[in-house]
Protein backbone atom coordinates (compact mmCIF):
# COMPACT_ATOMS: atom_id res chain seq x y z
CA UNK A 1 0.00 0.00 0.00
CA UNK A 2 1.23 3.89 -0.36
CA UNK A 3 1.91 5.65 1.83
CA UNK A 4 -0.33 8.89 2.52
CA UNK A 5 1.28 11.72 1.13
CA UNK A 6 2.63 14.58 3.97
CA UNK A 7 1.60 17.51 1.26
CA UNK A 8 -1.85 19.11 0.18
CA UNK A 9 -4.75 18.90 2.42
CA UNK A 10 -3.77 15.98 4.56
CA UNK A 11 -0.44 18.07 5.74
CA UNK A 12 -3.04 20.84 6.82
CA UNK A 13 -5.14 18.23 8.76
CA UNK A 14 -2.28 17.47 10.62
CA UNK A 15 -0.74 20.69 11.33
CA UNK A 16 -4.35 22.16 12.37
CA UNK A 17 -4.49 18.57 14.89
CA UNK A 18 -1.23 19.17 16.30
CA UNK A 19 -1.50 23.07 16.98
CA UNK A 20 -4.83 22.01 18.46
CA UNK A 21 -3.25 19.70 20.88
CA UNK A 22 -0.54 22.15 21.71
CA UNK A 23 -3.06 24.30 22.25
CA UNK A 24 -5.10 22.32 24.96
CA UNK A 25 -2.03 21.01 26.54
CA UNK A 26 -1.11 24.85 27.18
CA UNK A 27 -4.00 25.71 27.84
CA UNK A 28 -4.87 22.69 30.61
CA UNK A 29 -1.67 24.26 32.13
CA UNK A 30 -2.54 25.85 35.93
CA UNK A 31 1.14 27.61 35.83
CA UNK A 32 2.74 30.41 34.39
CA UNK A 33 5.12 30.26 31.90
CA UNK A 34 8.69 28.95 32.77
CA UNK A 35 7.43 27.65 36.07
CA UNK A 36 6.98 23.80 37.01
CA UNK A 37 6.45 21.53 39.72
CA UNK A 38 10.11 20.15 39.30
CA UNK A 39 12.10 23.16 38.63
CA UNK A 40 14.96 22.26 41.29
CA UNK A 41 15.04 18.97 40.56
CA UNK A 42 18.56 18.73 39.50
CA UNK A 43 19.81 22.31 40.56
CA UNK A 44 18.50 21.73 44.34
CA UNK A 45 16.37 18.41 44.98
CA UNK A 46 16.03 18.96 48.84
CA UNK A 47 14.63 22.53 48.36
CA UNK A 48 10.90 21.55 49.29
CA UNK A 49 11.94 19.25 52.35
CA UNK A 50 14.19 22.27 54.38
CA UNK A 51 11.50 24.87 53.69
CA UNK A 52 8.55 22.05 55.07
CA UNK A 53 11.49 21.58 58.24
CA UNK A 54 11.83 25.29 58.84
CA UNK A 55 7.85 25.91 58.61
CA UNK A 56 7.43 23.06 61.11
CA UNK A 57 9.56 25.09 63.54
CA UNK A 58 8.25 28.14 63.27
CA UNK A 59 4.58 26.42 63.76
CA UNK A 60 5.69 24.02 66.95
CA UNK A 61 7.05 27.75 68.34
CA UNK A 62 3.92 29.72 66.91
CA UNK A 63 1.11 27.64 65.42
CA UNK A 64 -0.43 31.17 64.51
CA UNK A 65 2.90 31.56 61.92
CA UNK A 66 0.70 29.82 59.37
CA UNK A 67 -1.24 33.29 59.18
CA UNK A 68 1.42 35.37 58.48
CA UNK A 69 2.57 32.92 56.04
CA UNK A 70 -0.21 33.10 54.23
CA UNK A 71 -0.28 37.11 54.42
CA UNK A 72 3.17 37.57 52.98
CA UNK A 73 2.14 35.86 49.78
CA UNK A 74 -1.08 37.37 49.08
CA UNK A 75 0.86 40.74 50.01
CA UNK A 76 3.81 39.58 47.71
CA UNK A 77 1.67 38.56 44.81
CA UNK A 78 -0.67 41.59 45.11
CA UNK A 79 1.87 44.22 44.10
CA UNK A 80 3.63 43.75 41.27
CA UNK A 81 3.96 40.43 41.43
CA UNK A 82 5.33 36.73 42.91
CA UNK A 83 8.66 38.75 43.50
CA UNK A 84 9.55 38.77 46.90
CA UNK A 85 9.30 42.58 47.08
CA UNK A 86 7.45 42.72 50.37
CA UNK A 87 10.67 41.23 51.90
CA UNK A 88 13.00 43.85 50.81
CA UNK A 89 14.52 46.68 53.60
CA UNK A 90 13.44 50.65 52.86
CA UNK A 91 16.71 52.40 51.99
CA UNK A 92 17.49 55.62 52.79
CA UNK A 93 15.99 57.01 49.59
CA UNK A 94 13.13 54.58 49.08
CA UNK A 95 10.08 53.59 51.31
CA UNK A 96 9.84 49.48 50.68
CA UNK A 97 6.89 47.77 50.58
CA UNK A 98 6.99 46.60 54.16
CA UNK A 99 6.54 50.21 55.17
CA UNK A 100 3.25 50.90 53.79
CA UNK A 101 0.13 51.56 55.62
CA UNK A 102 -1.68 48.21 54.67
CA UNK A 103 1.48 46.11 55.87
CA UNK A 104 1.30 47.44 59.30
CA UNK A 105 2.12 44.64 61.36
CA UNK A 106 3.81 42.52 58.76
CA UNK A 107 5.29 39.34 60.22
CA UNK A 108 7.43 36.38 59.07
CA UNK A 109 9.90 37.96 57.23
CA UNK A 110 13.01 37.12 59.33
CA UNK A 111 11.62 33.79 59.08
CA UNK A 112 11.75 33.64 55.82
CA UNK A 113 15.32 35.08 55.67
CA UNK A 114 15.96 31.95 57.72
CA UNK A 115 14.81 29.36 55.58
CA UNK A 116 16.74 31.13 52.85
CA UNK A 117 20.06 30.93 54.98
CA UNK A 118 19.61 27.30 54.96
CA UNK A 119 19.03 27.02 51.45
CA UNK A 120 22.12 29.23 50.61
CA UNK A 121 24.07 26.45 52.77
CA UNK A 122 22.80 23.78 50.73
CA UNK A 123 22.31 24.99 47.31
CA UNK A 124 23.99 28.74 47.08
CA UNK A 125 22.15 31.43 44.70
CA UNK A 126 19.73 28.55 43.54
CA UNK A 127 16.52 29.47 44.99
CA UNK A 128 14.53 32.14 45.25
CA UNK A 129 12.76 34.02 47.91
CA UNK A 130 9.80 34.64 45.59
CA UNK A 131 9.58 30.57 45.49
CA UNK A 132 10.42 30.34 49.44
CA UNK A 133 7.39 32.57 50.00
CA UNK A 134 4.83 30.43 47.90
CA UNK A 135 6.23 27.14 49.33
CA UNK A 136 5.98 28.06 53.29
CA UNK A 137 2.03 29.59 52.55
CA UNK A 138 1.09 26.19 51.19
CA UNK A 139 3.51 24.35 53.61
CA UNK A 140 2.02 26.14 56.85
CA UNK A 141 -1.74 26.24 55.39
CA UNK A 142 -1.73 22.27 55.33
CA UNK A 143 0.00 21.68 59.14
CA UNK A 144 -2.54 23.59 60.50
CA UNK A 145 -5.40 21.65 58.92
CA UNK A 146 -5.78 23.40 55.56
CA UNK A 147 -5.69 21.95 52.04
CA UNK A 148 -2.10 21.48 50.49
CA UNK A 149 -1.68 21.62 46.93
CA UNK A 150 0.62 21.44 44.23
CA UNK A 151 3.04 24.08 43.86
CA UNK A 152 5.11 25.22 40.57
CA UNK A 153 8.89 26.54 41.35
CA UNK A 154 11.17 29.02 39.12
CA UNK A 155 10.10 32.40 40.11
CA UNK A 156 13.25 34.82 40.24
CA UNK A 157 13.05 38.00 43.01
CA UNK A 158 12.58 41.35 42.04
CA UNK A 159 14.39 44.48 43.06
CA UNK A 160 11.38 46.99 43.01
CA UNK A 161 9.69 47.70 46.35
CA UNK A 162 7.74 50.75 47.64
CA UNK A 163 5.40 52.05 50.43
CA UNK A 164 3.37 53.19 47.59
CA UNK A 165 3.25 50.34 45.20
CA UNK A 166 1.90 48.38 48.06
CA UNK A 167 -0.66 51.32 49.14
CA UNK A 168 -2.48 51.63 45.92
CA UNK A 169 -2.65 47.74 45.01
CA UNK A 170 -3.38 45.95 48.03
CA UNK A 171 -7.40 46.52 49.34
CA UNK A 172 -7.86 48.12 52.69
CA UNK A 173 -9.59 46.57 55.55
CA UNK A 174 -12.49 49.25 55.52
CA UNK A 175 -13.37 48.42 51.41
CA UNK A 176 -16.80 47.51 50.54
CA UNK A 177 -18.28 44.63 48.83
CA UNK A 178 -18.17 46.30 45.29
CA UNK A 179 -14.43 47.68 46.25
CA UNK A 180 -13.58 44.54 47.17
CA UNK A 181 -15.09 42.88 43.83
CA UNK A 182 -13.27 45.54 41.67
CA UNK A 183 -9.71 44.56 43.98
CA UNK A 184 -9.89 41.77 42.70
CA UNK A 185 -10.70 41.86 39.77
CA UNK A 186 -7.97 44.20 38.77
CA UNK A 187 -5.81 41.09 39.32
CA UNK A 188 -8.13 39.14 37.37
CA UNK A 189 -9.79 37.16 39.99
CA UNK A 190 -13.63 37.06 40.25
CA UNK A 191 -16.07 37.85 43.30
CA UNK A 192 -16.07 33.99 44.20
CA UNK A 193 -12.26 34.20 44.66
CA UNK A 194 -13.12 36.67 46.26
CA UNK A 195 -14.25 35.33 48.71
CA UNK A 196 -12.92 32.28 48.90
CA UNK A 197 -9.11 33.75 49.58
CA UNK A 198 -10.84 35.87 52.04
CA UNK A 199 -11.01 32.48 53.59
CA UNK A 200 -7.01 32.99 54.65
CA UNK A 201 -8.89 34.69 57.81
CA UNK A 202 -9.66 31.73 59.37
CA UNK A 203 -6.07 31.55 60.64
CA UNK A 204 -3.81 34.63 62.10
CA UNK A 205 -4.04 37.39 64.23
CA UNK A 206 -4.47 41.13 63.53
CA UNK A 207 -2.81 44.23 65.26
CA UNK A 208 -5.88 46.81 66.03
CA UNK A 209 -5.45 49.38 63.78
CA UNK A 210 -7.22 47.61 60.74
CA UNK A 211 -10.25 46.86 63.07
CA UNK A 212 -10.54 50.30 64.86
CA UNK A 213 -12.59 51.44 61.49
CA UNK A 214 -15.15 49.00 62.31
CA UNK A 215 -16.01 49.65 66.02
CA UNK A 216 -15.31 53.51 66.22
CA UNK A 217 -15.36 55.00 62.30
CA UNK A 218 -17.82 53.17 60.46
CA UNK A 219 -20.06 56.06 59.28
CA UNK A 220 -16.72 58.33 59.33
CA UNK A 221 -17.90 60.22 62.83
CA UNK A 222 -15.17 59.07 64.74
CA UNK A 223 -16.45 58.42 68.35
CA UNK A 224 -17.03 55.23 70.75
CA UNK A 225 -20.40 54.21 69.37
CA UNK A 226 -19.75 54.39 65.46
CA UNK A 227 -20.23 50.75 65.28
CA UNK A 228 -21.01 48.43 62.19
CA UNK A 229 -24.99 47.87 63.31
CA UNK A 230 -24.29 44.34 61.40
CA UNK A 231 -21.72 43.51 63.94
CA UNK A 232 -22.58 41.19 66.83
CA UNK A 233 -23.92 43.71 69.87
CA UNK A 234 -22.20 41.03 72.50
CA UNK A 235 -18.73 40.66 69.97
CA UNK A 236 -17.92 44.53 69.71
CA UNK A 237 -17.93 44.47 73.40
CA UNK A 238 -15.70 41.66 73.69
CA UNK A 239 -13.48 43.52 70.65
CA UNK A 240 -13.39 46.94 72.20
CA UNK A 241 -12.01 45.77 75.88
CA UNK A 242 -9.41 43.91 73.31
CA UNK A 243 -9.04 47.34 71.30
CA UNK A 244 -9.49 50.20 72.73
CA UNK A 245 -10.16 53.48 71.00
CA UNK A 246 -6.74 54.98 69.90
CA UNK A 247 -4.67 51.88 70.22
CA UNK A 248 -3.62 50.47 67.08
CA UNK A 249 -0.48 48.38 68.82
CA UNK A 250 -2.69 45.52 70.89
CA UNK A 251 -3.29 42.59 68.67
CA UNK A 252 -6.32 39.90 68.50
CA UNK A 253 -7.14 37.07 67.05
CA UNK A 254 -8.70 37.21 63.76
CA UNK A 255 -11.03 33.38 63.81
CA UNK A 256 -12.26 32.02 66.83
CA UNK A 257 -10.37 28.68 66.00
CA UNK A 258 -7.54 31.46 64.64
CA UNK A 259 -4.79 27.89 64.89
CA UNK A 260 -6.92 26.21 62.39
CA UNK A 261 -7.62 26.36 58.91
CA UNK A 262 -11.06 25.53 58.95
CA UNK A 263 -14.89 27.09 58.38
CA UNK A 264 -15.25 28.81 61.41
CA UNK A 265 -14.29 32.14 59.56
CA UNK A 266 -17.58 32.23 57.44
CA UNK A 267 -19.59 30.89 60.60
CA UNK A 268 -18.44 33.74 62.22
CA UNK A 269 -19.43 36.48 59.52
CA UNK A 270 -22.69 34.94 59.14
CA UNK A 271 -23.17 35.64 62.87
CA UNK A 272 -21.98 39.69 62.61
CA UNK A 273 -18.50 38.62 64.04
CA UNK A 274 -16.33 39.33 61.46
CA UNK A 275 -12.89 41.31 62.73
CA UNK A 276 -12.69 43.29 59.72
CA UNK A 277 -14.95 45.85 57.86
CA UNK A 278 -14.21 43.58 54.83
CA UNK A 279 -15.27 40.94 56.11
CA UNK A 280 -18.42 41.79 57.37
CA UNK A 281 -19.22 43.10 53.97
CA UNK A 282 -19.27 39.89 52.10
CA UNK A 283 -22.93 39.28 53.55
CA UNK A 284 -24.18 42.79 52.41
CA UNK A 285 -24.47 41.60 49.40
CA UNK A 286 -26.42 38.07 48.26
CA UNK A 287 -24.41 36.95 45.97
CA UNK A 288 -21.71 36.84 48.15
CA UNK A 289 -24.17 35.70 51.63
CA UNK A 290 -24.71 32.60 49.43
CA UNK A 291 -21.49 31.70 48.51
CA UNK A 292 -20.38 32.44 52.65
CA UNK A 293 -23.30 30.08 53.44
CA UNK A 294 -22.17 28.06 51.11
CA UNK A 295 -18.73 27.68 52.80
CA UNK A 296 -19.89 27.38 56.16
CA UNK A 297 -21.04 24.02 55.57
CA UNK A 298 -19.34 20.88 56.15
CA UNK A 299 -18.29 18.76 52.82
CA UNK A 300 -18.26 22.18 51.03
CA UNK A 301 -15.34 22.86 48.13
CA UNK A 302 -13.99 25.70 50.30
CA UNK A 303 -10.84 23.70 50.47
CA UNK A 304 -10.39 22.92 46.90
CA UNK A 305 -11.40 26.47 45.48
CA UNK A 306 -8.95 27.84 48.15
CA UNK A 307 -5.87 25.91 46.77
CA UNK A 308 -7.19 26.90 43.67
CA UNK A 309 -7.12 30.28 43.99
CA UNK A 310 -3.52 30.40 45.64
CA UNK A 311 -2.10 28.70 42.62
CA UNK A 312 -3.31 31.05 40.59
CA UNK A 313 -2.43 33.67 42.90
CA UNK A 314 0.92 31.87 42.34
CA UNK A 315 1.10 32.90 38.67
CA UNK A 316 1.00 37.11 39.31
CA UNK A 317 3.61 38.98 37.57
CA UNK A 318 6.15 35.95 37.63
CA UNK A 319 10.04 37.02 36.77
CA UNK A 320 11.58 33.68 35.05
CA UNK A 321 14.42 32.91 33.00
CA UNK A 322 17.33 35.89 33.11
CA UNK A 323 14.89 38.30 34.51
CA UNK A 324 15.55 39.69 38.41
CA UNK A 325 17.85 37.57 40.18
CA UNK A 326 18.14 35.17 43.04
CA UNK A 327 18.67 37.37 45.83
CA UNK A 328 21.68 35.93 48.45
CA UNK A 329 19.64 37.00 51.77
CA UNK A 330 15.43 38.09 51.20
CA UNK A 331 15.56 41.35 52.59
CA UNK A 332 18.35 42.86 50.50
CA UNK A 333 18.47 43.37 46.58
CA UNK A 334 22.38 41.64 45.47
Amino acid sequence: MASASANGPNALLVSVVLLATVCACTAMSPYAAGLSEDFYYESCPQAASIVDAYVTKFLKKDRNFAGAFNRLQFHDCWVGGCDGSVLLNSTETNQAEREAHVNFGLRGVAEIDEIKAALEQSCPGVVSCADILILAARDATAKVGGPTWSVALGRRDGGNSTALMADTNLPFPVLNFSGLVANFAAKGFGAREMITLSGAHTIGRSHCNGILPHLYNFTGRDDANDTDPAMNKNFAVFLKKLCPQGNRTNTIFIDSTANNFDRAYYKNVLQGKGIFMTDSTLITNPVGKKVVTTFSKPRSSFFTEFAAGMVKMGNLGVLTGTEGEIRKTCQFVN
